[in-house]
């Protein structure tokens, strides 16, 4: 699969870079997903006949791209599951986000889940917390490039703390401005323990420079 960025791939894990767009796993669209596409890696590079085996455990917003890992084994999937479920593994990614934003900080908030799939700031929420530095900021474009770590892992949790903020990310079209461009939000580096051989692995991808990225030199 030419398509497919592989980073990593032993015979318990698989990590790759999701496009922006492609659905983590399949929905009711019908849409080819990452897990899709892996799977499918899979069984053309090691021939494997019938279901290929692949554990998500963990996922990205269909707009959003970046490093994911997926468990090639049920013993790597339930101890990733643990792992992510106890926030052991560092999460980075990087944003654009519409003005000046201060050098760094953190963010607490309580997020809820509406019914529409819309997430918000509400006292009846979830503690959801992150970390940011900005790296740049475009006086152009009046935007800043800000490097975030999450300590929860909340629904739209990024989008929703910047956008609460009056910080939208730029392109998000459901938290930001309707004008038609990608979301500014990628998932540049991950860092965990290997779920078998117990080696700290570490990963850093960088998105494509097109659109709103081209305005950073990071």
């Amino acid at each position: 699969m030419k398509d497919l960025k592989v980073l990593y791939e032993d015979n318990h894990i698989i990590v790759v870079v999701k496009p922006f767009n492609v659905l983590s796993q399949g929905d009711s669209t019908g849409d080819k997903s990452i897990m899709d596409m892996v799977k499918e890696y899979i069984k053309i590079k090691y021939h494997k006949p019938g279901n290929v085996y692949l554990g998500l455990v963990h996922r990205l917003d269909r707009p959003v791209g970046g490093v994911m890992v997926f468990a090639r084994s049920s013993k790597a999937a339930s101890r990733l599951t643990k792992a992510f479920s106890e926030h052991s593994i560092t999460k980075k990614y990087l944003a654009i986000v519409h003005g000046k934003m201060d050098k760094s900080g953190e963010m607490r908030d309580l997020i809820e889940k509406g019914n529409d799939g819309n997430s918000f700031v509400s006292k009846n929420g979830k503690e959801a917390i992150l970390e940011y530095e900005t790296l740049e900021y475009n006086e152009k474009i009046d935007a800043s490039l800000v490097s975030v770590t999450l300590k929860t892992g909340r629904h739209h949790q990024i989008r929703v703390q910047f956008a609460s903020r009056g910080h939208y990310l730029l392109g998000d079209q459901r938290y930001g401005v309707l004008d038609n461009t990608q979301i500014c939000l990628f998932s540049y580096y991950l860092s965990f323990t290997h779920p078998v051989t117990k080696e700290v692995l570490e990963f850093k991808e960088f998105p494509e420079k097109k659109g709103y990225w081209t305005s950073f030199t990071v």
